[in-house]
């Protein structure tokens, strides 16, 4: 199963909006046969793995990360191809949360005589596909929000100069947690001070651009904004009316769709659900202390992963998060640091909002 997870994460950049998976055939202790989806519309991990393992598949035991699928959608069910090349057991990572399968698809192998192990490195096999399980269980994305600050939490000079706070091995490794998400997420004061291009930059890694999405609730996106004129698609989500200035953007290749006000700002519940609507798995947030506060103080952020650069600023430049309303101790927004490395001469924290 750790030798399928490994596998299973070769799909990282591609397989969106599908769940990552892999999957090993063994017989008589050796591996005869594996696969992991690749990308989306192609066989999933347990045709392929099935394909090069041959007629050897009879009888043979599938290790799978994730429940295989029991229903028609751009591919057959791949409970039916198990079924088909005769293998006697199948160990399972973890149970589909797709209500299409959940569940289902294990009943369908051991109504077939199939044997079925499941929870095998569940815990890994969930981690491998955080996103997917998070739409499929609440409807809206994983929110993983990106953030650099100096050693003393400021984030910008009072200037607004920002460039760059961290070293370049940094600025590659966020490239990475791009490249690897569904949508990337902005707000129109950090497009408007940073013209920022917000796509993934990898040399040879095959990447699907992820969609770049704006909230900018009075429209104030410029037509000749850097990333409008970059491979990949655009959805600015706005509260604003102003025909002439959507027909703008929309000529310069933006979607633009109207959300709810939520006082002067988007509402950022409804924004979570046109995402989910919109199979965005997971979501890489980068915006400025006002966004990632509101997000913070919403309850929506799942993840942080904070690049800390070792210099100071000073007290006059600006901090990480606008967090309004923080006055006692009780009211504290608590994390559990899942992860710290070194990252060039940076450090990267990562941790998970409790």
């Amino acid at each position: 199963m750790a030798h399928a997870l490994r596998i299973a994460a070769r799909g990282l950049y591609t397989t969106d909006p599908n769940p990552r998976v892999g999957c090993v055939i063994v017989s008589s202790n050796d591996i005869i046969g594996e696969g992991w989806h690749m990308r989306t519309g192609e066989a999933h991990a347990e045709v392929t793995a099935l394909a090069r393992a041959g007629t050897g598949a009879r009888g043979a035991t599938a290790y799978v990360t994730l429940e295989p699928c029991c229903h028609h959608g751009r591919t057959p069910p791949c409970t039916d191809a198990l079924i088909s090349a005769g293998v006697a057991r199948v160990v399972v990572g973890m149970e589909d949360p797709n209500p299409q399968v959940a569940g289902k698809g294990i009943k369908a192998l051991e109504a077939a005589g199939i044997s079925v192990t499941y929870g095998v490195l569940a815990a890994q096999a969930a981690g491998l596909n955080p996103g997917f399980v998070r739409r499929m269980q609440t409807g809206r994305p994983y929110i993983r929000s990106k953030l650099a600050m100096s050693l003393d939490g400021r984030t910008a000079m009072a200037s607004g100069e920002s460039q760059w706070i961290t070293g370049a091995h940094a600025r590659d490794d966020v490239q990475h947690l791009r490249a690897r998400a569904s949508a990337v997420l902005s707000g129109i004061g950090t497009v408007l001070a940073d013209d920022p291009s917000l796509n993934v930059r990898l040399v040879d890694t095959e990447v699907l651009q992820p969609l770049r999405v704006i909230l900018d609730s009075r429209l104030q996106l410029p037509p000749t904004a850097k990333l409008l004129g970059l491979p990949g698609n655009t959805l600015v989500l706005t509260g604003s009316e102003d025909a002439e200035r959507r027909a703008a953007l929309v000529k310069a290749g933006a979607e633009v769709v109207t959300v709810e006000l939520d006082g002067d700002r988007l509402d950022l519940d409804q924004v979570m659900q046109i995402l989910g609507e919109r199979a965005i798995n997971e979501l890489h947030v980068e915006a400025g202390p006002v966004l990632n506060g509101a997000l913070l103080q919403a309850g929506l952020v799942d993840e942080l992963v904070i690049y800390v650069a070792p210099h100071l600023m000073g007290d006059a430049a600006r901090g990480l998060f606008s967090l309004p309303g923080l006055e006692k101790m009780d009211q504290r927004i608590n994390l559990s640091i899942s992860d710290i490395r070194a990252v060039g001469e940076d450090w990267r924290i990562t941790a998970m909002v409790k």
